[in-house]
């Protein structure tokens, strides 16, 4: 059973035993945090609201404030702390710097240097407090995987299982850090989808292999794995759902829509609740 579905048992059988009774004062706890990291996904990023130079609080549909919304400590809600920027890929996250800010664009939370450098001092300042850490990286080093081949297949598929390696060995690295400096917290590492329409005859298996990379490194660092792919690609669909998810069809972009990011959040929630 996940540390935050404990809470609710606990909190639940609390309210039960005190139904009928008021107390005197309420009593003040200490913060508890809800830490979000990673790349555009955990920033919310939508293209058409960075276009129109729109800040980060007009990014506020994606799934880290949705899924803040839902998360609490007993009748606490979980404060959110987003470092999530668009453009990091896992080399990106641990060597710095972030793209975004590199570009000179604000993020949701600035933070200096490596974002694995800030989440740890976040992590060990507030060792303790923070219930609930996500990670969404793997997107962006796909895209320069595939861009360093040129659009030749063979190369594709002859290169995917060492740029998946690379990706897990990275995805290692950070999650040994993150449990280090917050062994108690619930960490979700969130999977990939694939967004790539026309080519899922070749893009399906590697996304898949990814994933399965990824839910293995999470497991071996006591992290939950949350997958997407059966979700935003189901099985036989040819792109239908892809479409409706992200704004890959409207828009030429492959981010989640508004009701793509719900269904992260939904399954993030789903991670976190499960026993």
């Amino acid at each position: 059973m996940s540390k935050y579905a404990r809470w609710c048992i606990s909190t639940l059988m609390a309210l039960v035993l005190l139904a009928g009774v008021a107390p005197a004062q309420a009593v003040a706890g200490e913060q508890r945090y809800y830490l979000s990291l990673g790349d555009s996904l955990a920033f919310g990023f939508q293209r058409a609201k960075a276009e129109a130079g729109l800040p980060p609080a007009a990014f506020t549909t994606g799934y880290s404030d949705l899924l803040a919304a839902r998360l609490g400590h007993g009748r606490r809600a979980l404060s959110l702390v987003n470092y999530g920027c668009p453009g990091e890929s896992t080399t990106t996250y641990i060597s710095g710097a972030c793209p975004w800010q590199a570009a000179g664009l604000p993020l949701h939370d600035t933070y200096a240097g490596p974002q694995q450098d800030a989440a740890d001092a976040f992590l060990r300042a507030n060792r303790g407090r923070v219930d609930v850490v996500t990670l969404s990286l793997w997107g962006n080093d796909a895209n320069a995987f595939v861009a360093s081949c040129n659009g030749n297949v063979q190369c594709i598929i002859e290169g995917a299982p060492a740029a998946i390696a690379a990706v897990a060995a990275n995805l290692s690295n950070t999650l040994t850090s993150i449990r280090r400096a917050a062994p108690d917290a619930d960490v979700v590492v969130l999977g990939g989808y694939d967004a790539n329409l026309g080519a899922f005859p070749l893009t399906h298996p590697i996304i898949r292999q990814l994933n399965l990379a990824m839910a293995d490194v999470a497991a071996a660092n006591r992290a939950r794995f949350a997958d997407p792919f059966p979700i935003f690609n189901p099985d036989g669909d040819t792109g239908a759902t892809l479409c409706a998810l992200t704004l890959i069809c409207s828009q030429g972009d492959g981010h989640p829509s508004d009701a793509g990011y719900r269904a992260l959040a939904d399954l993030l929630h789903q991670q976190l609740t499960a026993r």
